[in-house]
């Protein structure tokens, strides 16, 4: 009976270790099948082009400085470097990752002196040993915790190729902000100029008899509003350039020198369809290979409730004269299974697994936000070149009617048909519509660099040692 009794608990415990081995070994995944197939229109809803996103914008530029700048910022930027050497964290956490799927090889010498206090004699006691320890990945779960590293480095990858778009796009878009300073800058400065041409011609018509002391008063200040403004300009394009240093990894003097024009951008560019972009935007790319390391830790710490297997296997020797270390005389080996199963834990490993099913549910939610961010930016940069590419019809037809409107109200004034509040007002106009103007323009290049940003669109320099990490953590 007693026998019979143990038969059956060891062949319960044959079939129960062999389900759990089963159990463990299938492919365990929790991740939605749905999040892979979404169902994305044919084309942009904003625009049916349907060509292949440029990768070289950047070689669209043709000024050499911006060019040399966006080299300079690769290279030398501050916190790109910081995101470099977070990739190289993860290269070498990848490293101490994989090493547990390989086994480790121990030696150890030790040597010591002691004392019997019942014969008052010392003895000299050597040895060394080699130990050799492997853990065996039955079902896998060495694997997961290695596949989990790798997704979780190639995700920090992506997020360090984002990285570099988006400081490229910063380097151009501040680069051009500079250049509308300086436009506008010399439209503020020629403004004085005829606000000054203005009160010599009142003043002198004042003192003719001619013009009122209220029209001297109004051109006077006039003047002072408009130095006021050339101040603020000069300090804000001061601002722009130290942005710009610092973005290339310089002491921000503020003393960078821009000479260029702002293009008017009136074509378009290819688009791409909606689906490429999730294989094409490192940020996505990088949300996704979040995702699937959030996957993988699920099955690790699914695995982690069932056995694990090691052997260990160790080679020694031991002497009183540590010259007699590993003559053969004493020389051991031994040779250990050991299989460790968890019994009890308060439902620690249940609730670890449990909180990794649930941070991978919510990962799924982060993805699908990350994704549709990505296409909403599309759309809207698309909708938004398209206003604009408006607005700066109507506002240059504007700006020609305010012009001819500022010299004809002027010329009515000299002649007394209208009062002086006419020219102000009228010149008024002139001014906010050329300044609009290049502000418009601005928006559009602005736009257009963050559409390419948008549409994952890379960019390409000649300097290939600015384009690895490793060389930038150096």
């Amino acid at each position: 009976m007693n026998s019979r009794f143990r038969m059956n608990i060891k062949r319960s415990f044959i079939v129960g270790l062999a389900s759990s081995i089963l159990l463990a070994c299938a492919s365990i995944s929790e991740l939605d099948k749905d999040i892979k197939n979404i169902d994305l229109p044919a084309t942009w809803h904003e625009s049916k082009e349907k060509l292949q996103v440029q990768n070289d914008w950047l070689n669209q530029l043709e000024n050499p400085q911006v060019k040399q700048l966006v080299k300079s910022a690769l290279a030398s930027n501050h916190q790109l470097k910081i995101q470099a050497y977070n990739v190289e964290i993860q290269r070498q956490q990848l490293i101490v990752s994989g090493s547990t799927l390989w086994p480790s090889l121990d030696l150890s010498l030790r040597s010591g002196r002691s004392k019997n206090n019942t014969t008052d004699t010392y003895s000299n006691v050597s040895s060394i040993d080699l130990d050799l320890k492997v853990e065996l990945d039955l079902w896998g779960k060495l694997t997961a915790a290695d596949q989990q590293a790798n997704l979780t480095f190639m995700a920090e990858q992506s997020n360090f190729e984002q990285s570099k778009q988006q400081l490229v796009v910063d380097v151009v878009t501040t680069w051009f902000a500079v250049v509308e300073a300086e436009k506008l800058l010399s439209l503020y400065e020629s403004r004085v100029k005829n606000s000054q041409q203005n009160l010599d011609i009142i003043e002198s018509g004042y003192n003719s008899g001619l013009s009122a002391a209220l029209d001297v008063y109004l051109t006077r200040n006039e003047l002072n509003n408009e130095l006021t403004r050339v101040s603020d300009q000069r300090s804000t394009k001061t601002k722009l350039i130290r942005q710009l240093e610092r973005l290339v990894g310089e002491y921000p003097e503020g003393k960078l020198l821009v000479d260029a024009d702002l293009p008017l951008l009136t074509s378009d560019i290819p688009l791409g369809l909606p689906s490429e972009l999730i294989s094409r935007k490192p940020e996505l790319m990088a949300s996704w290979y979040q995702l699937l390391a959030k996957d993988a830790g699920v099955a690790f710490a699914h695995k982690q409730r069932f056995p694990s297997l090691s052997l260990t296997a160790s080679m020694g020797d031991s002497s009183n004269d540590i010259g007699d270390l590993l003559s053969g005389s004493s020389l051991a080996w031994s040779l250990f299974g050991n299989l460790s199963a968890p019994l009890f834990n308060a439902g620690r490993l249940a609730a670890n697994e449990e909180k990794a099913r649930l941070s991978l549910k919510q990962g799924e939610q982060l993805y699908l936000d990350d994704l549709y961010n990505a296409f909403s930016k599309v759309e809207n940069a698309i909708t938004q070149e398209k206003n604009l590419k408006t607005s700066y019809q109507s506002m240059l037809a504007a700006q020609e009617n305010a012009k001819i409107a500022a010299t004809l109200s002027f010329e009515q004034y000299q002649s007394g048909l209208v009062e002086y509040t006419t020219v102000l007002d009228a010149q008024s106009r002139s001014f906010d519509a050329q300044s609009t103007l290049i502000q418009i323009k601005n928006r559009l290049i602005a736009n257009r660099i963050q559409l390419h940003l948008a549409l994952g669109g890379d960019f390409s320099v000649s300097d290939e040692s600015a384009t690895t990490s490793k060389a930038k953590a150096e």
